[in-house]
C-alpha cells in the first residue's frame, strides 16, 4: 500500500470504529430498521447533493442494477444485522466479530473466483473460528439463545461484506467511487423503506440519539464509503477489507471511554487469534531490506512490504 492508502485506511478505521458506538446508542431507541434507513438515506442524499454540486454523473444507465445489489448486500442487510446484534452485544464485541470479514471474503473468493484455499488460508480460517469460540465461550455475558442469535447476526453481516467486496471487484471495475458510494446508499434506502412500515420506530429519539444518527450517516457512512470504495479501486477488495484489523481497536476504545463497556481478557485473546487468522488468510508480508544489486549482474527488484490480494 502507498502512504495515502494507509492514511485512508486509518481514517476509515476510526470512522467505522465510531459507527459501532453510534449504533449501540441509537438502535435500542429507534430500532435497527429505522436507524439504518435513516443512516443510508441521509448519507445517500448528502452524497447526491455533493455529486450535483461538483457536476459529476452517477452512471446509472449503465450500472444501476449493480449499484442496487451493492447497496443491498454491502449496506442495507449487514448494517441492519449489526444494529440488531448491538441490541445485546457491546460495541467492542460487535466490532471484533466484524473482524472476521476477510475470512469470509476468502471463502467467497474461493467459491466465486476459484481462488484456491491454500493450507495457510485454511489454518487462518480455523484460527478465526477458534477466536470466535473464545469470545463466545469466555464472554462476560451469560450464554443464551439471544446471545447466540446476536453473534450469528454479526457473522452474517461479515459474510455479506465478504460477498460485496468480491462482487464490487467483478462487476464494478472502473466505476467512480463517488458514484458507487452515492448510488449504493440510495439503493439501500430504497430497499429498506418498505420495512420501516413493518418495524416502526420504538420511541422518541433523545438529543444524543439524534447526534448519533447524524454522525453515523454523514461521517461513518457518506465520507467513510467514499474512502472505502476508493481503497477497493487502489488496493483491491481483500486489502480494503483489512480495515477490520484496525476498526475494533477504535470501537473498543470508544466503548470503554464513552459507554463504560467492560474490557476483559477474553476480548484480547479472542481478538488476537482472529487477527492472526486473518493475517494468514490475507497473506500479509513484512517489509524486508532490499539487497543491493550486483555491480556486474543485472537484478530484478520487487516491491517490499506488499499485502497480497486474493486474486
Amino acid at each position: 500500500m502507498k502512504t495515502k492508502d494507509v492514511v485512508m485506511l486509518l481514517l476509515l478505521a476510526i470512522m467505522w470504529g465510531g459507527s459501532f458506538l453510534f449504533m449501540r446508542i441509537a438502535s435500542p431507541v429507534l430500532g435497527p430498521v429505522v436507524l439504518i434507513e435513516l443512516r443510508v438515506l441521509i448519507a445517500g442524499v448528502a452524497l447526491l447533493i455533493y455529486v450535483k454540486a461538483i457536476g459529476k454523473t452517477l452512471e446509472l444507465r449503465e450500472r444501476w442494477f449493480h449499484y442496487l445489489v451493492v447497496g443491498v448486500i454491502n449496506s442495507a442487510i449487514p448494517f441492519t444485522l449489526i444494529a440488531t446484534a448491538e441490541l445485546n452485544l457491546t460495541a467492542g464485541l460487535a466490532a471484533i466479530l466484524n473482524a472476521t470479514t476477510p475470512l469470509f471474503g476468502a471463502l467467497v473468493a474461493a467459491l466465486w473466483l476459484k481462488d484456491p484455499l491454500t493450507p495457510k488460508k485454511i489454518v487462518g480460517l480455523l484460527l478465526g473460528l477458534i477466536g470466535v469460540a473464545i469470545l463466545v465461550g469466555w464472554s462476560p455475558f451469560p450464554f443464551s439463545l439471544t446471545l447466540a442469535l446476536s453473534i450469528l447476526a454479526m457473522l452474517g453481516a461479515s459474510t455479506f461484506y465478504g460477498i460485496a467486496g468480491v462482487y464490487t471487484k467483478v462487476y464494478l471495475k472502473g466505476a467512480s467511487s463517488l458514484a458507487m458510494a452515492t448510488s449504493s446508499q440510495l439503493g439501500a434506502a430504497l430497499f429498506l423503506l418498505p420495512l420501516t412500515f413493518v418495524v416502526p420506530i420504538r420511541s422518541v429519539p433523545t438529543p444524543p440519539v439524534i447526534v448519533s444518527v447524524a454522525a453515523l450517516a454523514l461521517i461513518c457512512t457518506a465520507i467513510a464509503y467514499l474512502l472505502y470504495f476508493r481503497l477497493i479501486e487502489n488496493v483491491g477488495p481483500t486489502n480494503a477489507m483489512t480495515v477490520t484489523f484496525l476498526t475494533p481497536f477504535f470501537s473498543i476504545l470508544w466503548g470503554v471511554l464513552l459507554l463504560h463497556e467492560p474490557l476483559t481478557l477474553s476480548t484480547f485473546v479472542g481478538f488476537g487469534i482472529i487477527l492472526l487468522g486473518t493475517g494468514f488468510v490475507t497473506g500479509i508480508k513484512f517489509a524486508r531490506r532490499a539487497t543491493p544489486p550486483d555491480p556486474v549482474e543485472k537484478t530484478h527488484e520487487t516491491p517490499a512490504g506488499r499485502i497480497n490480494t486474493m486474486s
